[in-house]
């Protein structure tokens, strides 16, 4: 396992072709899995990643508008990350790549985004996550390993939950996140990525920096994964993926609603959408605990 590396191919974007599962496991168990796919984008490459049928602020039926994250006003999004990563503390001398769902037909919902943060050696050492909810509120997630090292397979990035994002939840608690990509050295396999959300609904994270001490055992609320075979994106591929999915963004919005329709007809607990500070919405929140 490695992530030292976004792909061994010198690919400008790549496809993330799989699948998201998401389960909830109190106080009904429900859970569902459905087929997706996703860009990754170097950002320091984004003209080279345009293509016939993909494009970056470009008219393409498949894009990705740069106003749609980080400050959205369309600036450059690579030097509005490394500001993040700079005002952290954190390298920010190494390749940054933005893992979304792109807009399909000019239409786009991402309940999160991820930059993906490298240092000059390659490896990952902070992930800028970008939650958005059906509310039209964004917040930001820095996450980094405790001591601020690489980020491997094992690493585990917690961070204090601090946006209202679905009406069968509080706003409290935290995200643990696990982040996994695997290089092939076979060329006629591909490399495969993936991304774990845990959201635990109670209790606090585990102090990294006391391992001796032992923890009550936690049970998250949610578990939630992306993950999927990563390819080249070139216009093949994302023609592809349209005709695969031509529905992809339009139905993870349809699905949103019609898992929470059955999750109000199990008789889940609702909760209503807490007053949020104006600027909330915009301003990062840099945890970096673990």
């Amino acid at each position: 396992m490695n992530m030292s590396s976004t792909s061994r191919t010198e690919a400008p974007a790549l496809l993330l072709s799989g699948q998201v599962m998401h389960q909830r496991l109190r106080p009904v168990v429900h859970k569902f899995v459905y087929p997706v796919f996703c860009v990754r984008l170097d950002l320091a490459r984004l003209a080279e990643a345009n293509n016939a049928w993909f494009g970056v602020d470009r008219r393409r039926l498949m894009c990705v508008r740069t106003r749609d994250y980080g400050p959205r006003d369309g600036s450059d999004l690579a030097r509005w990350v490394r500001t993040q990563l700079q005002q952290a503390g954190l390298p920010q001398d190494g390749a940054i790549w933005l893992q979304t769902f792109p807009r399909l037909f000019g239409f786009v919902f991402n309940p999160v985004s991820f930059f993906l943060c490298h240092d000059r050696e390659g490896a990952l050492r902070a992930v800028l996550a970008e939650v958005n909810n059906t509310f039209g509120q964004t917040q930001h997630y820095l996450l980094c390993a405790p001591d601020q090292g690489a980020i491997g397979e094992h690493t585990r990035l917690v961070c204090n939950k601090l946006m209202h994002v679905s009406p069968f939840c509080e706003v409290r608690g935290f995200y643990r996140f696990r982040f996994r990509d695997q290089v092939r050295c076979d060329a006629m396999r591909a490399d495969t990525a993936f991304v774990g959300i845990d959201y635990y609904d109670h209790g606090q994270p585990a102090e990294a920096t006391q391992p001796q001490q032992p923890q009550q055992p936690q049970q998250p609320l949610i578990r939630t994964a992306i993950g999927g075979h990563l390819h080249p994106l070139t216009a093949a591929s994302a023609f592809a993926a349209l005709c695969a999915q031509p529905l992809l963004t339009l139905g993870v919005v349809a699905r949103i609603h019609w898992q929470a329709l059955l999750l109000w007809r199990k008789r889940v607990p609702w909760f209503s959408k807490p007053v949020r500070a104006a600027a909330a919405g915009t301003t990062s929140g840099k945890e970096t605990l673990s």
